[in-house]
């Protein structure tokens, strides 16, 4: 479970990074993020 967490905290940050630098949009930022949750298991985002 902790490894889980450490995971996707990392696919997260690196998926903002993307975000960021305007690599993609916003609609995919969500997307991709939203998948991620599920994948994980992550039922909340108090981060947007």
């Amino acid at each position: 479970m902790k490894q889980d967490l450490i995971l996707y905290s990392i696919q997260i940050a690196m998926l903002k990074q993307l975000l960021t630098r305007n690599l993609i949009t916003k609609k995919e930022y969500y997307m991709v993020k939203n998948k991620l949750m599920k994948e994980y298991g992550i039922i909340s985002d108090i981060t947007d």
